[in-house]
């Protein structure tokens, strides 16, 4: 079945929809053994993690800065943000994120691949995770047996944290 005939077979009763395709590209990766994705649109780049240089007073959870193009990008340890051990390891990566307007670097364990998922697979979390400090989840997707969560980049700092980063970078 093709993303055309899926959205006539589901009725077609959306007012046009806004045409964001039936698809989207998800990169996976893992934090503390947990699956974990951003939509690929907000990755820009994948390298391998390099100490970043510290910054005096920065707040905990910036771990400094990453010199990346010609200019310095504020890097965060994912993992310390979501409250997960935190070793260096051989396959540590840092995911370069578009950022309200502007690049972060997001520290992880491992990236493990790009998928390309049905958007429709890709589920609102339930009420209670909404309710929790889970704010920059945008959703959920169970595939293989696997449950993956698929993080809204610009939720990930609070406005306090990202006025504390602007002081710092």
């Amino acid at each position: 079945m093709t993303p055309t005939s899926a959205g006539a077979a589901a009725g077609g009763g959306g007012n046009g929809g806004d045409g964001a395709g039936d698809e989207v590209q998800l990169v996976t990766f893992k934090v503390g053994g947990q699956d974990f994705a951003f939509n690929i649109f907000q990755v820009e780049r994948i390298l391998r993690y390099e100490a970043p240089a510290p910054l005096p007073k920065a707040p905990e959870f910036l771990e400094g800065v990453l010199q990346y193009q010609g200019g310095a990008v504020p890097l965060v340890d994912l993992r310390k943000r979501l409250g997960a051990a935190a070793p260096l390891r051989e396959d540590t990566r840092t995911v370069i994120l578009e950022f309200d307007g502007g690049k972060i670097g997001m520290i992880v364990d491992t990236v493990t691949e790009v998928m390309q998922v049905a958007a429709q697979a890709v589920t609102p979390p339930p009420g209670i995770v909404r309710g929790l400090a889970a704010e920059y989840i945008s959703g959920l997707l169970v595939q293989n047996g696997r449950t993956i969560v698929v993080l809204n980049t610009n939720k990930l700092l609070n406005s306090k944290e990202k006025l504390a980063l602007q002081g710092a970078t």
